[in-house]
């Protein structure tokens, strides 16, 4: 019999011989390349804030490295990173990419309008708390967490940070 083989039979044929071979330690895990731009960003973000901070206050403070709120902002890194690695690795035309847009948006959005004025709200809210008379019951009451959003140059610094992660992991693979 006259058979013809395909490139497609030749793939499957040589990862199933492959694949019965016993495989490295570093193909054991997948290598999701947007996944780890995101979570590097991230990190990134969060250890910058350490720098920020202490150009800002001139003190270090090692709780900013798991705070929300601060230069950079680490949601706007972590997003941006993803769409920009999605988009290196799908095209732009790919669901995958659209989604992460959408994301991006939204969280960037809620990073400057909603979360940022609820911190500010807070700020308010633990001036008036203090300025209540010691017998008053809210007088000791804890305060409220006023770092939560963050300005649009935080925003804008922290999409930087992620365009340039995914970038760099992009050309580095």
């Amino acid at each position: 019999m006259n058979e013809v083989m395909t490139v497609a039979d030749a793939t499957s044929s040589s990862t199933l011989t492959t694949s019965s071979s016993p495989a490295s330690p570093a193909s054991l895990l997948p290598v999701n390349i947007p996944l780890l731009s995101a979570f590097l960003a991230c990190a990134i973000a969060q250890f910058l804030k350490l720098f920020t901070t202490w150009y800002k206050e001139k003190r270090w403070d090692s709780k900013k490295m798991l705070d929300s709120g601060g230069m950079p902002s680490s949601h706007s890194s972590t997003v941006m990173a993803l769409v920009v690695s999605v988009g290196l690795h799908d095209g732009s035309a790919s669901p995958a990419f659209a989604i992460a847009v959408v994301l991006a948006c939204v969280v960037m959005y809620d990073a400057t309008g909603v979360r940022l004025h609820a911190g500010r709200q807070a700020e308010l809210l633990n001036q008036i708390v203090c300025e209540f008379p010691p017998e008053h019951p809210l007088s000791t009451s804890r305060p409220l967490r006023d770092s939560l959003g963050h300005t649009p140059f935080q925003v804008l610094a922290g999409a930087v940070l992620g365009c340039i992660v995914a970038y760099l992991m992009k050309t580095s693979n």
